[in-house]
């Protein structure tokens, strides 16, 4: 597998993980379970599960309406865009 593929491969999962984080915090809260800090949330989002967080906000509606937690998520998901054309305009 290229490098490419594992890179695609790698979000891949990490979206998997986040989106799963995200659904099981919303469970949680709902439940009044013990909740998953957020920044373990954004930590799975910085090592590349950015995508699956945004798919789950819109998905099981959590975190949605939370302009911080929302505004972070897409930092992190521009300097991801930002690294890649970087290594791309190399």
């Amino acid at each position: 597998m290229d490098t490419l593929g594992l890179a695609l491969a790698g979000y891949s999962i990490m979206s998997a993980v986040s989106f799963g984080a995200m659904a099981i915090d919303k469970s949680k809260a709902a439940s009044g379970g013990r909740r998953i800090p957020e920044k373990s949330l954004h930590t799975l989002e910085a090592l590349g599960g950015w995508p699956g967080s945004l798919l789950a906000m819109k998905a099981v509606r959590h975190k949605s309406s939370k302009a911080s937690y929302y505004l972070v998520t897409w930092a992190i998901a521009g300097a991801h865009a930002l690294a890649w054309g970087a290594l791309l305009a190399r």
